[in-house]
């Protein structure tokens, strides 16, 4: 199968890119599996590096737009992460608690100095737990379309989709998994919604066919997600999400943001889960400011965002979701 096309703004790109001047790219392993990160060094830096940390197919080539925005004023680091990108596969007994080694030691790799950390869906719950475990690192952490308090009806849902791939059904489980992350309600505007629409399901089909493990690692990540809980104290901290997200819905990420002391959380308009596709530029700003303390201490008040460019008409199809 073909690889799916490029995405504007910082969402994944399967396919490495041409390198960034002065990039630096080293691999670690953690238990055994070998993954990498990039960094994109500052002679100067004006604020603290920042980790970015993506979804579950988010890997180190896909934040372009926060590489153009932060990348003058700071270091920016990605990664693939075990599971993620060229990374190792992880194994049927590894969890999300070894992904989050792997933070700790790309971090313990950078050096001592606090970082910015930029988590984003399963990235989010990573940075979330990391900022729990080690807050001494972390300067700032900025979390998007966190997967908190998930419902059964949703989970169950979700094992479903899961289970027309290992049936051998891959059609099937893309079409799911766009219909399950993205807004359908043709009620509700979202920007790029059929580019969004397209691309998740292709991007799915893609990935299913380059990796055959893709099933048990599903599974995996679905059964054993972090539990999020505890709270944090000490870290500034800004949540967000898209308007009329159904798979991290406002009303949850408030919620989460409540368990975090100082915390702010904001939406961005005509945008679902998958923001970061429908609205790149807008949240490479919204890190910019957050990053580079535009938003005030700890976390401030929301900053405007520009509204997007062109209205669309509603998009590709209605569905349960």
């Amino acid at each position: 199968m073909p690889e799916p096309p490029a995405a504007e703004g910082p969402g994944p790109a399967p396919a490495p890119r041409r390198a960034a001047p002065g990039e630096v790219i080293r691999t670690l392993t953690v238990d055994g599996l070998r993954y990498a990160y990039r960094r994109l060094p500052h002679p100067a830096p004006l604020t603290d590096p920042v980790l970015v940390l993506g979804g579950a197919r988010q890997g180190m080539y896909g934040w372009t737009r926060i590489e153009e925005l932060l990348g003058p004023v700071t270091e920016v680091i990605t990664a693939d992460l075990p599971g993620m990108g060229r990374a190792d596969a992880l194994r049927p007994g590894d969890d999300n608690l070894l992904l989050c080694r792997a933070v700790e030691r790309l971090m313990d790799e950078l050096g001592p100095a606090p970082l910015g950390i930029f988590g984003y869906s399963h990235g989010a719950s990573l940075a979330f737990t990391c900022a729990q475990r080690r807050p001494e690192r972390v300067a700032r952490l900025l979390l998007g379309g966190v997967p908190y308090g998930t419902t059964e009806a949703e989970r169950a849902y979700w094992l479903a989709t899961v289970d027309e791939l290992a049936a051998g059904r891959p059609e099937e489980f893309a079409t799911r998994v766009a219909e399950g992350m993205l807004c359908t309600d043709p009620a509700r505007h979202v920007h790029r919604r059929r580019l969004a629409y397209n691309y998740v399901r292709r991007l799915h089909l893609y990935e299913v066919a380059r990796r055959p493990d893709a099933a048990a690692e599903l599974y995996r990540s679905l059964r054993r997600a972090l539990p999020l809980d505890g709270g944090l104290t000490g870290v500034p901290t800004l949540v967000f999400c898209g308007e009329h997200d159904n798979l991290t819905p406002p009303h949850r990420q408030r919620a989460f943001a409540a368990t975090i002391a100082g915390s702010a959380f904001t939406t961005l308009a005509d945008s679902d889960h998958w923001v970061v596709l429908e609205r790149g530029d807008a949240v490479a700003e919204l890190a910019y400011a957050f990053f580079t303390g535009a938003t005030g201490t700890p976390a401030g008040e929301a900053v405007p965002l520009p509204e997007p460019r062109r209205k669309e008409t509603a998009g590709p199809r209605a569905g349960r979701h």
